[in-house]
């Protein structure tokens, strides 16, 4: 089983994200389970949200606590929050940023300006779409067509078309790194 871990701010679409992650699972006859964990309810506030990916029926119903990926949509998270407590061994910390941050060290990064992504194709900077490009070309743990298919099937004709350019652009401009 693959866990993912996805961390944001309320508003961001981490939540989204994660559901995307799983139907675009679904969409390739594996297993997806996806579910947010929420604490204060307001935008802008630390939001939590986890996918589960695999080929048999998943049972477990617990919030991801070792998770072979994690993907940040906010950077400033990083002043606040360990991202990485728990990210097992040879997993991969997708992070939207301009550049990678300081203090990162011994794992997989992949970076992405998801936010100018987003402001790019959407005019918003909700970089949830944006994130999964990323995340799709740094892990390959589901396919770019997958993740494109799934979001066509969630977003509505007018906004579809505008998130599959943020899924693209995104997965072009990923930078892999190992940082030691």
């Amino acid at each position: 089983m693959i866990e993912v871990r996805f961390h944001g701010r309320a508003g961001q679409g981490a939540v989204t994200a994660a559901r995307l992650l799983a139907e675009a699972a679904f969409l390739e006859g594996k297993c997806g389970q996806a579910f947010p964990f929420f604490g204060a309810e307001r935008r802008g506030a630390p939001v939590v949200a986890f996918a589960r990916i695999d080929n048999k029926p998943i049972r477990i119903r617990t919030q991801v606590y070792e998770p072979n990926h994690v993907v940040v949509l906010d950077p400033t998270l990083l002043e606040v929050i360990n991202v990485a407590a728990g990210l097992r061994r040879g997993g991969t910390l997708v992070l939207n940023a301009k550049k990678t941050p300081e203090g990162i060290s011994g794992i997989k990064v992949a970076v992405i300006d998801a936010t100018g992504v987003a402001i790019e194709t959407l005019g918003v900077p909700i970089t949830n779409t944006a994130i999964l490009g990323a995340l799709a070309k740094a892990t390959k743990l589901v396919s770019l067509n997958s993740i494109i298919k799934a979001v066509r099937n969630y977003f509505g004709d007018k906004l579809a078309e505008k998130n599959v350019a943020a899924v693209k652009a995104a997965y072009e401009r990923t930078q892999l790194m190992k940082l030691s």
